[in-house]
Formats: structure tokens, C-alpha cells, sequence
């Protein structure tokens, strides 16, 4: 007791350093990937851990889809169209949506998807910044026939600084699923 008052003194001293806000830990669980293959006019694997969902906000789009990450209050949109001349339309507008992004973001790297011998071709949009609202977009074509569009969302505020670890690890996912992408 004694030796507790005598420490007391040094405790109480002006050499008081704030710490850094610190985020919660987030566990990341073990990658593991089901093939979807169905009525879509595409394949690809995703996610054991995510669901495939049906877009409720675009009933009359049959091929557009969602892969929901619950765990994460994620959502990677999947919309798809029929190239019929209007492939030029189709990249603008991909290209215009990942650039709406300009004002929140401090930068967007681009990648392109070649893949001749599957006959999947694309861009990926890597969105830096902290406000920006989707992190990672990306196009995917044939060139002749088809376009599948995704886009990343998550439904908090963007604040990617907290959310960076899962943002790398969903662009991980999202990059298999490019990478394993087959037209049907």
C-alpha cells in the first residue's frame, strides 16, 4: 500500500501523451470459393463466405446480381448487358461511374483484364481515398456479345481508412472472380 502512494506522484506527471485512435479488429475468415454456374449467361467462383443475391432494385434485369458480404455490411453489384452495337456506350458509362468518384477520391489506378483465350477483356477502377463511396469497380466484356459491370459498396459511412483491411481483402475476392470469369 505503501509503495502504491509513493508511485503515485510519478503517475500524475505532465509527460501525458495522447494515443492514436485506434478501430476495432476485424477477423477475416479463410478464403474458400463456390463456382456459380446457373441460368447466367456468365460463370465465375465467389465467395463461400458471401451470398448471391438477386438485385430487388432492378426486377427486370434477370442477369443482375449482388454478392453480399453480411459479415462486412458489403455488396458487390453485378449488372450485365447484351452487346448490340452499343459497346462504346456501354465502357463510357463504366468509365463515368468510376470517375464520379473523383471529388471523394484521391486518385484511381486502372488495370486491364486481357484474357484472349477465355474472351474476357475489362478494366478494374481502384478507387483511392478515404470518402470515397465505392473503393473498386470494374468491366468486363467479350467484345461482341456481352458486358457484366460490378461495382463495391459498403452500407456505413466510407471511411476506407477503417475499412482498408477489408476493402484488400474483398479486392482479393473480386480479383478471383475475374480471374476465374467465363462467358457462357
Amino acid at each position: 500500500m505503501l509503495f502504491a502512494i509513493a508511485l503515485l506522484p510519478a503517475a500524475c506527471s505532465d509527460d501525458y501523451t495522447p494515443k492514436p485512435r485506434g478501430y476495432f479488429r476485424i477477423a477475416l475468415p479463410e478464403r474458400q470459393y463456390i463456382k456459380l454456374d446457373s441460368i447466367y449467361p456468365y460463370t465465375f467462383e465467389y465467395p463461400a463466405y458471401a451470398m448471391i443475391t438477386r438485385d430487388e432494385l432492378s426486377p427486370g434485369q434477370t442477369n443482375w446480381i449482388n454478392i453480399d458480404y453480411p459479415q462486412f455490411k458489403g455488396r458487390i453489384h453485378i449488372s450485365y448487358r447484351a452487346v448490340e452495337n452499343n459497346l462504346h456506350n456501354l465502357t463510357e458509362d463504366s468509365r463515368m461511374l468510376a470517375l464520379k468518384h473523383i471529388p471523394k477520391s484521391s486518385g484511381i489506378m486502372q488495370k486491364e483484364v486481357l484474357d484472349p483465350d477465355n474472351q474476357v477483356y475489362g478494366l478494374c477502377y481502384d478507387i483511392q481515398g478515404v470518402g470515397a463511396a465505392s473503393p473498386y469497380q470494374f468491366y468486363l466484356t467479350d467484345s461482341t456479345r456481352n458486358f457484366l459491370r460490378g461495382a463495391l459498396y459498403f452500407t456505413t459511412a466510407p471511411n476506407n481508412d477503417s475499412l482498408a483491411p477489408v476493402i484488400d481483402f474483398v479486392k482479393q475476392d473480386i480479383n478471383h472472380l475475374i480471374e476465374t470469369f467465363r462467358w457462357k
